[in-house]
């Protein structure tokens, strides 16, 4: 039967821990999420490497939400910028994803690397993001939370492709999506920034809100000085607030700079990694924070959901655990990429839809689904 199609009144069958142990050897934790924790795992039969993403029914209402939308999403799309959903089970206490894994490393790091990058390699990701979003948007599904944290290179290899990574927050466009997601402070120097108290999000947040939904936003100097002209026109052609003008996803690809010469082949890494870094060590530390008084709150007692995840008849196992102790829940995320890659990523695939207003996110206005 498939994932959630179930019927009232259904006893629903759910995994045994023992399965899960049986097929993969889970390893530790790599990183901390705020609604999971990410593991490697190795199939016991064929010695592969896959990734695992365990949420826990405990913590709540929210990731369950979460688990399951992943699963739904991930279930419908096969693309190959998108790293691709493998196998599922749900235990009494658990949900298991297990994913391809990715061996190369995020964007920004392998940049660090790197004694020269220009325009013309960032282009290159930027169009294969693109490509990965116009598929998305074909199906009428939105990312919303498209950031370099979430693109990674799929191996090693020199010429290794680009993929795209945590469905949690993605859906279907079936009608008006007003609610705000995603992290506006994580996108290193953004056009969009907000000079409030750094310690009041509520504030900061707002004003940046507020700023995306009315395009207020700059190139400032001198992180854009070196930035070229058709760079800049493509990114404000994605910032543009009317989604009637706005580029979609398809239109962007085969603007000049993605599909033509106009990329500089001039070396921007000093300037852009700089500053970049200064704005990822500041974002990586809020998030922690945020991690942390997340995920306290989620598993705090929560009277409404003390059924929510009963065991089905003739279960009794407990949850399945790693085969080595956890890492913290504030586990500082890994950095990502350049300050000029971010501004075209932020923004990277509007797509029109009738009657929508832009999203209350840095992330996800980049998407406007339709």
């Amino acid at each position: 039967m498939p994932f959630g199609c179930l019927t009232f009144g259904e006893k629903k069958d759910y995994n045994s821990p023992s399965e899960v142990t049986d097929k993969y050897d889970l390893g530790q934790v790599v990183k901390s999420e705020e609604f999971c924790e990410i593991f490697r795992a190795k199939d016991r039969n064929t010695q592969k490497m896959y990734t695992c993403k365990k949420f826990l029914k405990k913590d709540g209402r929210k990731v369950r939400k979460a688990a399951k939308n992943e699963i739904l999403i991930l279930n419908m799309v096969k693309h190959h910028n998108i790293l691709q959903l493998v196998d599922v089970f749900e235990t009494r206490k658990e949900y298991f994803l297990f994913l391809e894994l990715a061996t190369g490393r995020e964007v920004f790091d392998w940049i660090l690397d790197q004694g020269y990058y220009s325009e013309r390699d960032t282009s290159n990701v930027i169009r294969q993001v693109l490509e990965a979003v116009a598929y998305l948007h074909s199906l009428r599904i939105v990312h919303r939370n498209l950031k370099l944290e979430n693109l990674v290179y799929y191996n090693r290899l020199k010429h290794s492709k680009i993929v795209i990574s945590d469905f949690h927050l993605a859906r279907l466009e079936n009608g008006l999506i007003k609610e705000p997601c995603g992290t506006p402070e994580y996108l290193g120097n953004p056009p969009f920034y907000d000079d409030a108290d750094d310690d009041d999000y509520d504030s900061h947040d707002k004003n940046l809100f507020r700023k995306i939904l009315s395009g207020d936003y700059e190139f400032d100097s001198p992180y854009w000085d070196d930035i070229s002209d058709s760079a800049k026109s493509l990114v404000a052609s994605l910032m543009e607030v009317d989604q009637h003008q706005r580029l979609t996803a398809q239109e962007a690809i085969n603007h000049e700079w993605i599909s033509g010469n106009a990329a500089s082949d001039k070396n921007i890494k000093d300037g852009v990694c700089a500053q970049i870094e200064k704005n990822f060590a500041k974002a990586k530390w809020k998030k922690a924070v945020r991690v942390t008084t997340l995920m306290k709150r989620l598993r705090a007692p929560d009277q409404s959901d003390s059924g929510a995840s009963s065991p089905a008849l003739g279960t009794s196992a407990g949850p399945v655990t790693p085969s080595s102790t956890s890492l913290p829940l504030a586990a500082t995320p890994e950095p990502t990429s350049s300050t000029f890659e971010v501004k075209v990523e932020e923004a990277a695939a509007p797509a029109r839809c009738n009657g929508e207003v832009p999203q209350l996110s840095v992330e996800t206005r980049e998407e406007q689904n339709g």
